[in-house]
């Protein structure tokens, strides 16, 4: 009896496309009703990035690609059983004479044999920097001969004019003919996209295709046109207090003594107050308590203690816009305790990097923030004007949910004057390699809590977690990931309680 096809979680969609989190199904045999499910989440994906247009030629493009992903899959197992070398020229030659007809007429032998071999074909979609990515892997490596022959069908699609005449042209059939790949780049062309657009290539012993498409141009600019009118909120935003900007430049004035600090410190009572409750919360996880500011400067250095004071004043005015939202703040606190712990394991010779990650662990989010707080007149506002220049309402529906809220956050941390570094860990803490190289690596940091926090909630997996975030901290399984996480998760709990 087959499987009912799994539902298409729109929702879920959703929130990945505005987190720029990849979507990853992984499927053992690739049954019919899983191919169609693959089809109905690139629809849904594509739909929700406005980029209907171009569905019918990519959903031809992927059950191409899942299909001879499979078909390679088959072939390690059919290669393995005839006891041939699959990258042996003569032997390869020799087992592709029969592997075509044997396996289709036992196919479900032969994928029952790939599955128990744990051989899979994996989609990925991830809408991130202004592109769309979608990628199939497995994880059987590419022959030298394979690789060739993929090349030669590349090469081969640029010579046709038209999708009409490849289809007319005989082509060989010694494996399913490579016509498939001719179409798929000549869709690509189609669609306005260069051969550039589609990838091959073997990482980590599995073979990756992919195709990198632009999002569409209006989706940009209408991105762009909220988040121009979002600027208006930035700019009736309150100052920055007095009083902690004051403080602030103290901390930076290489003459100022750490008597003059504290004094200034300890003259504001209310700030006094936070500071060392900041402090002696759970994400210092301090062995004893922390009694008086000189004790605070010493232990968090004027560094850390300037970046509580940024964290100090955010909350004051985002508090002060009297529509809080408990479940971000709760979020930005375990942020704050995940980054700073994480520093402290990971980065244990980088001071700067120590103290700056409790700050932007807390703000990261800033941008979603703003879009709490602000006024609902004002979103109305907002939302007529987008109306006006013709921006969809879904469009703008999304930024509410969080599409872009790095860019915006960023505007408001440099309105308020923050250190370039918090700046660029709120603009970037999604995609932190594209942060300046001075501060990447701590934006790799408060993404991996960010991600931690995620992964915990069980509203992500682990593969759709960054590589490159987990190789700049040498974390290379998911079971070191998952301790760590645990570790993290079970300390922010036990401080949170108030027990030591």
């Amino acid at each position: 009896m087959l499987k009912p096809r799994p539902t298409v979680d729109t929702a879920k969609i959703q929130e990945a496309i505005s987190q720029e989190l990849p979507i990853s199904i992984t499927t053992y045999t690739l049954p019919h009703e899983m191919e169609l499910f693959m089809s109905e989440v690139l629809h849904a994906f594509l739909t929700q990035l406005h980029q209907d247009g171009i569905t019918q030629y990519l959903t031809y493009c992927l059950n191409e690609l899942v299909v001879n992903a499979k078909k390679a899959n088959t072939k390690r197992v059919y290669f393995s059983e005839k006891n041939l070398d699959l990258f042996n020229k003569e032997q390869y030659e020799l087992g592709m004479q029969t592997f075509k007809n044997d396996t289709l007429e036992n196919i479900n032998y032969y994928l029952k044999k790939q599955k128990d071999a744990g051989l899979f074909v994996k989609l990925i979609l991830q809408a991130k920097n202004n592109t769309i990515k979608i990628e199939v892997r497995n994880n059987a490596k590419l022959t030298q001969f394979e690789t060739e022959r993929i090349q030669n069908k590349i090469e081969q699609a640029q010579k046709f004019n038209s999708i009409e005449d490849a289809l007319s042209t005989v082509l060989d059939d010694t494996e399913g003919a490579g016509l498939g790949l001719v179409i798929i780049i000549l869709m690509l062309e189609k669609i306005g996209m260069t051969v550039d657009s589609f990838q091959s290539v073997c990482e980590n012993d599995e073979t990756i295709t992919r195709i990198i498409l632009p999002i569409n141009k209006d989706l940009q600019n209408n991105f762009e046109i909220i988040s121009e009118e979002f600027s208006t909120v930035i700019e009736d935003l309150p100052q920055f207090p007095e009083n902690i900007t004051k403080l602030s430049r103290l901390l930076s004035d290489p003459e100022a003594t750490m008597q003059d600090i504290c004094n200034q410190i300890m003259s504001d009572v209310a700030i006094s107050a936070e500071l060392l409750k900041i402090v002696n919360s759970a994400a210092y996880g301090l062995k004893n308590t922390v009694k008086n500011i000189q004790d605070a400067v010493k232990f968090i250095g004027t560094r850390g203690i300037q970046n509580i004071l940024y964290s100090i004043g955010s909350m004051r005015i985002f508090a002060s816009m009297n529509k809080k939202n408990l479940s971000l703040w709760n979020h930005a606190y375990k942020a704050a305790f995940f980054s700073f712990n994480l520093a402290k394991n990971l980065c244990s010779q980088e001071r700067n990097i120590i103290d700056d990650a409790f700050t932007c662990g807390l703000l990261h989010d800033m941008g979603k923030l703003i879009f709490e707080t602000t006024h609902p007149d004002f979103l109305e506002k907002i939302k007529d004007i987008c109306v006006q220049k013709n921006v969809p309402v879904e469009v703008f529906e999304k930024v509410l949910a969080g599409a872009n809220h790095g860019e915006i956050g960023a505007k408001i941390a440099q309105k308020w004057n923050f250190p370039s570094t918090i700046v660029d860990v709120i603009h970037y803490h999604h995609s932190p390699e594209l942060a300046p190289i001075e501060t990447r690596k701590l934006c790799y940091l408060v993404y991996l809590s960010d991600a931690m926090i995620h992964y915990a909630e069980k509203s992500i997996q682990f593969d759709q977690i960054q590589q490159d975030a987990l190789a700049e901290f040498n974390i290379q399984s998911e079971e070191i990931f998952q301790k760590l996480s645990e570790k993290l998760e079970h300390g922010f709990i036990e401080f949170s309680s108030g027990t030591r």
